[in-house]
């Protein structure tokens, strides 16, 4: 007994020297966008000749693909000469995973592109066409390639951008059979009233456009207040232009920033499948790897901030694993935590912190699992277990049947061992106990069969599920 005592004893101390805990650094980018990505410089509008930098994205085989066309907005702050150019965005990934190829224009002046915007003083109608016509010269570029199906064109943008796409509407471009706005607006440097001056621009607009468009607001919005995007569509709408409003709330710190995370594609993407649907234009998932791994349904193991729950790092790291683990918790959404038998991996923000926390935990452990994605507990134990009795309450060791003084003093050293853990019984009086390990209840089930007959699981974890 003593020597099986310091064995144990060596096993646990050299998983406590091996376990290790692989910190965050955001990917952005699915790989499979970046095999496929080719950057081309364009001629913009024939009247005012500037040359433009695009990027396209294309899905995988040779097409003819429906093309998407996603315009950029303007940050605040940084001169548009030295704003980058317009590529990683949950927008582009979306419209690849339905079978879309995808260009992004950059705006005369901006990330590369030559020229400059003309100012209008308070026209924000003016400034939105004349980017259009741009918009409309990359359209025409695309359509002469020979992967791309000229006749089903989606058209969309973000902030500026989003306001871009829809005085695109007011040029009727053949092919296009859809607007989409995530927070489409604009404001005015040198205009007394900026909000008033977008409000009439998009009623002028609205009796301008018969193409249809769908339009993504939040109440939080930094940029654009909640009366004054109310305001702009109540005017276009009014005017005669066909448009769906979907007001999602608040959303994050700023909603003017919703296709900035991946925690918002839940919030748009039924919606811009439904308003595609209508357009009969391509709807449906077709290359999932374009976008993150949905996360897996909770599955009730424990509570979010239960630390003595967590399986693996409460026991090899100590108080070292309840620290990266309450770290974890700090993180900003969406993220992920994998955990595996001598250490664990984690990621915050980034394309897929699913995939990536996954990635960080195998590189270090193996049996790695998904314990926690976003504010849910997912982790399921490798074998399952019948759902609680509630037979007798964990620590009434003088519940437990079959057990002889022996099997008793075992049961009360397990309720001591930490998580996960298991105790077998046998009608027999056999019992055995297993905590840690890759699979403490399969252990504990063949420990006992070893032995004894008629074995089964009286307690696993916090639960008794033992039944009669």
């Amino acid at each position: 007994m003593r020597t099986k005592t310091l064995l144990l004893l060596g096993a646990l101390l050299l998983a406590l020297a091996s376990v290790a805990f692989a910190d965050n650094d955001a990917d952005k980018a699915p790989d499979e966008a970046l095999l496929h990505e080719q950057v081309v410089q364009i001629a913009g509008d024939p009247d005012a000749p500037a040359t433009l930098v695009m990027t396209i994205f294309t899905p995988p085989g040779p097409g003819p693909f429906p093309l998407a066309v996603m315009n950029h907005g303007s940050t605040g702050g940084i001169p548009p000469e030295q704003q980058p150019r317009y590529r990683l965005t949950f927008s582009a990934y979306y419209f690849l995973s339905r079978g879309y190829a995808v260009a992004l224009p950059m705006v005369r002046g901006y990330g590369g592109s030559s020229g400059h915007l003309r100012s209008h003083a308070c026209d924000d109608l003016a400034v939105g066409i004349d980017a259009a016509k741009d918009i409309r010269a990359a359209i025409n570029y695309m359509k002469q390639q020979p992967y791309i199906d000229g006749s089903r064109i989606i058209v969309a943008g973000q902030s500026f951008g989003g306001w871009n796409t829809l005085a695109l509407g007011a040029l009727d471009v053949p092919g296009v059979k859809g607007l989409v706005s995530f927070a489409g607006g604009m404001k005015s440097s040198g205009c007394r009233d900026p909000d008033a001056a977008l409000i009439a621009a998009a009623g002028e607009l609205g009796s301008e456009v018969s193409k249809p468009s769908i339009w993504f607001f939040g109440d939080n919005d930094r940029i654009f207040a909640t009366p004054v995007w109310h305001a702009m569509y109540e005017h276009y709408t009014a005017a005669g232009a066909p448009a769906e409003l979907v007001a999602y709330g608040r959303f994050g710190v700023d909603s003017h920033n919703l296709l900035g995370s991946g925690e918002g594609l839940s919030i748009w993407v039924p919606k811009l499948d439904a308003f595609l649907g209508r357009l009969q234009l391509p709807n449906t998932l077709v290359y999932p790897e374009y976008l993150p791994q949905p996360a897996p349904a909770p599955s009730h193991y424990a509570d979010l901030t239960d630390l003595q729950a967590l399986p693996y790092l409460n026991a090899m790291g100590g108080d070292r694993g309840i620290a990266y683990y309450q770290r974890f918790l700090e993180k900003p959404l969406p993220r992920a935590l994998a955990i595996g038998i001598h250490g664990a991996g984690e990621a915050s923000g980034g394309f897929d912190p699913i995939l990536l926390a996954m990635r960080r935990c195998q590189k270090i452990t193996p049996g790695c699992r998904l314990y926690a994605v976003d504010d849910d507990v997912v982790w399921v134990r490798p074998t399952p277990i019948p759902p609680p009795s509630h037979f007798a309450v964990l620590a009434d060791e003088s519940a437990v049947p079959y057990l002889k003084p022996p099997g008793r003093l075992g049961y009360e050293k397990f309720l001591m061992m930490t998580r996960p853990r298991a105790f077998v019984i046998a009608p027999d009086g056999g019992w055995a106990a297993v905590a840690r390990g890759f699979d403490p209840v399969s252990a504990a089930l063949a420990d006992c069969k070893a032995v004894h007959t008629g074995c089964r699981l009286y307690a696993a974890d916090g639960d008794v599920v033992w039944r009669p």
